[in-house]
């Protein structure tokens, strides 16, 4: 990813952030609001893969799944590193 990606990557995520926060502050559930940025990422995805009007086949399922599954490693790792703490699950 290109520094400017990776800005970009930063700013949209601190607006989802954002966006979410402000919906959890009006009384939505977080459990809701986490399930429905979820939904709305699958159904982007989809888009940006395979347009308005086209759907994912199994592979591209898998493929979606493996992205997803290796950026919130990514994320605990990072979260264990800032806390100090080890491995486990949680």
């Amino acid at each position: 990813m290109s520094a400017a990606d990776a800005e970009n990557h930063q700013q949209c995520m601190e607006r989802f952030i954002a966006l979410a926060n402000t919906m959890k502050n009006e009384g939505v559930p977080t459990r809701v609001v986490s399930a429905a940025l979820m939904t709305a990422s699958g159904v982007y995805a989809t888009y940006s893969v395979a347009g308005n009007s086209g759907g994912l086949h199994a592979s591209g399922v898998e493929k979606v799944a493996a992205a997803y599954k290796q950026n919130l490693e990514n994320i605990q790792r990072l979260k264990r590193a800032e806390s100090g703490e080890g491995q486990g699950e949680g």
